[in-house]
């Protein structure tokens, strides 16, 4: 929720050093349709389907829910092309040469790195704030190749919504390259058994305890972000990937263990990654219990399809989508920080902000960004290699014309600044944002409350046995996600017998199991406050669900939600529309309340602070006001107990 994630080891083309496995357009695996180019056929076109998934799932996560299911394409084609090569070196040499094969990996993944890093941390140190906490964090991560198990680490989730972490999207990148690390060494091993049944076996055995790995440490409600980010549970797709390229190419050099690819079967499991990305859910049992193993299944065919398939290959790499899958690294290095910029510079709270531009806005820039990192540094140091281009560079300040050197000298100052910036920003970075110290404050105050909790019971109880409270004063249970934490303080100053149950992350479809273990447990007061529409759609059979065990004698609010999120309109609609139809529920209106004093907020613009979350009480209390002044429906229980009674009731 980017909420994600992926990289590229190669751009469509099969090219590595002669001296290792033959000439420079010798295709890796099998016939190709495009030998003079060693073009393996639907690999752009894959790639780039897989990265406008992902975009579309950070940009407009409403539109594709399930696109961040693009990184596991990406992992699988990433298994496929380097285990291609590898055995291909192989087969040409009768070795594979780790030094070689971990430079090119550096030279391909390192140098479009490089100016995403310095250039989004040094406009993020302009920006100041909130996007620079835990960055020194982020840097260590990108630079070592470990961002993912950095941020598991620190605790970092990257379903949240709430903090603008800068460099996100290189987890992926991380789990890529401790496989690089690791799977030469382990393919040598594989390579020596002379069956090829059996070293298929072999990888087979490790696509599948991945698998099992991430169901096994999912844990249903939980944050799935250990599993979606750990190197243990996610390497499956790139398994699948090996399995493939091994059973594509034998590594004596052999016929194609597969026949050729249906088309109709390649189009089929490209309908199936779509229907993945349309409906897997983030944080559902059934994508990280079977969902994301099936998109890396359906992508080998898709491979299998592409490589093998002839017409459907090259049908794949239609021009459009080879342009983005050629540039489809650089896309993903650049969308996210980019989206992140975007929305510190131009909120969609903002008078003229909206998700739709601010989205649109992205990804123009994030396309030509990755066009520029293509055609400048990309495409140059495939040619020529990192000395090559710098030794180009050199040339520019020893040339003859006054233009090269000056341009030489604005690039060396602009790296400098850059570099300055980055360091700049690493040392102002505060230690929390304002989200989290708020959030912070409000659980201080639940604390504090708890510790007084058998007190304030004891002294409602008496005050309710004297005299009929209104509902403001009576007990209230409240239970809500981040935005009632921040609140806490507030609410429990304006609400006596008030007992706040918030988290951060919380979605509505958490209520009903919180509030039946609270009525079971006989600790679920008359009134109810329910705030939690800020992390997810909710719908009306969850509301339904609510109602039905708060049972009929309780009163229900419904606290709305503000936050710059697509599904924000659609869950206070719906609010709205639920309080309307049922007497015994109250909308307490915080969108409205907050969004013309956004300086109350945190730098999200979701958490309020101790003015904002009295703003926040306000509301919770008018409400309770007005639910009082609804009439108790009329007793006509009487009528039950006796079918010869008098159509009115008996005067008392």
């Amino acid at each position: 929720m980017t909420r994600s994630p992926l990289s590229f080891p190669f751009t469509g083309r099969t090219r590595s050093a002669p001296s290792a496995i033959g000439p420079a357009n010798t295709p890796v695996l099998g016939p190709q349709n495009d030998p003079s180019r060693g073009r393996l056929a639907g690999l752009d076109g894959l790639r780039a389907l897989a990265v406008i998934a992902v975009a579309l799932y950070h940009f407009f996560p409403a539109m594709l829910p399930g696109g961040f299911i693009g990184v596991d394409v990406f992992f699988v084609i990433s298994g496929f092309l380097i285990t291609g090569l590898l055995v291909s070196e192989h087969t040409h040499t009768g070795r594979i040469s780790l030094r070689r094969f971990w430079q090119r990996r550096a030279r391909r993944l390192v140098p479009p790195l490089i100016p995403v890093v310095l250039i989004c941390c040094t406009i993020a140190f302009v920006i100041g704030g909130d996007v620079l906490v835990g960055l020194g964090g982020q840097l260590l991560g990108a630079s070592t190749f470990g961002y993912n198990w950095v941020s598991i680490a620190n605790d970092a989730s990257y379903f949240s919504l709430n903090e603008p972490e800068l460099l996100r999207n290189l987890w992926s990148l991380a789990v890529e390259e401790q496989f690089y690390l690791v799977w030469p060494l382990l393919l040598m091993a594989v390579l020596l058994v002379r069956r090829p049944r059996v070293r298929l076996a072999i990888v087979t055995t490790l696509f599948v305890a991945s698998a099992l790995w991430m169901g096994l440490l999912y844990q249903p409600g939980a944050d799935p972000t250990r599993v979606y980010y750990g190197s243990d549970t996610h390497s499956f797709g790139l398994f699948a990937g090996a399995a493939l390229a091994l059973l594509l190419r034998r590594p004596n050099g052999q016929r194609n263990e597969l026949p050729r690819m249906r088309p109709w079967l390649g189009g089929g499991a490209i309908l199936a990654i779509i229907a993945f990305a349309l409906w897997l859910p983030e944080d559902g049992t059934i994508t990280y219990r079977g969902g994301l193993v099936a998109v890396s299944l359906a992508t080998s065919v898709v491979i299998w399809a592409g490589v093998r398939g002839g017409r459907f290959g090259r049908l794949l790499d239609a021009a459009p989508l080879r342009y983005l899958g050629e540039r489809s690294y650089g896309i993903y290095l650049w969308h996210w920080p980019v989206l992140v910029l975007v929305q510190l510079l131009w909120p969609a709270s903002s008078p003229a902000g909206s998700l739709l531009p601010i989205g649109l806005l992205a990804s123009v820039i994030t396309v030509v960004l990755a066009g520029a990192s293509y055609r400048w540094l990309e495409v140059p140091i495939r040619r020529t290699g990192v000395r090559g281009s710098i030794r180009r560079i050199g040339a520019l300040w020893t040339g003859p014309t006054r233009r090269r050197r000056l341009v030489a000298a604005t690039a060396a100052l602009s790296l400098l600044l850059l570099v300055g910036g980055t360091t700049a920003a690493v040392v102002a970075a505060p230690a929390q944002t304002s989200a989290q110290l708020r959030i912070e404050r409000g659980q201080r105050a639940m604390d504090a409350a708890a510790r007084v909790a058998a007190q304030a019971a004891a002294t409602e109880a008496a005050r309710q046995a004297a005299v009929a409270p209104a509902l403001a004063e009576s007990p209230i249970t409240a239970i809500g996600d981040s935005v009632m934490l921040a609140s806490a303080p507030e609410l429990q100053a304006t609400f006596a017998g008030m007992t706040v149950d918030a988290s951060v992350s919380r979605g509505m479809y958490s209520a009903d199991d919180i509030l039946a273990a609270l009525a079971a447990a006989g600790q679920l007061q008359p009134v109810v406050v329910i705030g939690l529409g800020t992390n997810g759609p909710i719908t009306t059979d969850e509301l339904t669900e609510i109602l039905r065990i708060l049972g009929p004698d309780r009163r229900l609010v419904l606290v709305n939600a503000y936050a710059e999120r697509d599904w924000t309109a659609a869950v206070n609609a719906r609010l709205a529309d639920f309080a309307a139809g049922n007497r015994r529920v109250e909308l307490a209106n915080w969108h409205d309340a907050i969004a013309g004093r956004l300086d109350l907020l945190a730098g999200d613009h979701v958490h309020p602070g101790p003015t904002g979350g009295q703003v926040y009480a306000d509301e919770v209390h008018a409400a309770l006001e007005r639910l009082s002044a609804v009439p108790p429906l009329p007793d006509n229980s009487w009528l039950m107990r006796d079918p010869d009674a008098p159509s009115s009731p008996p005067y008392r």
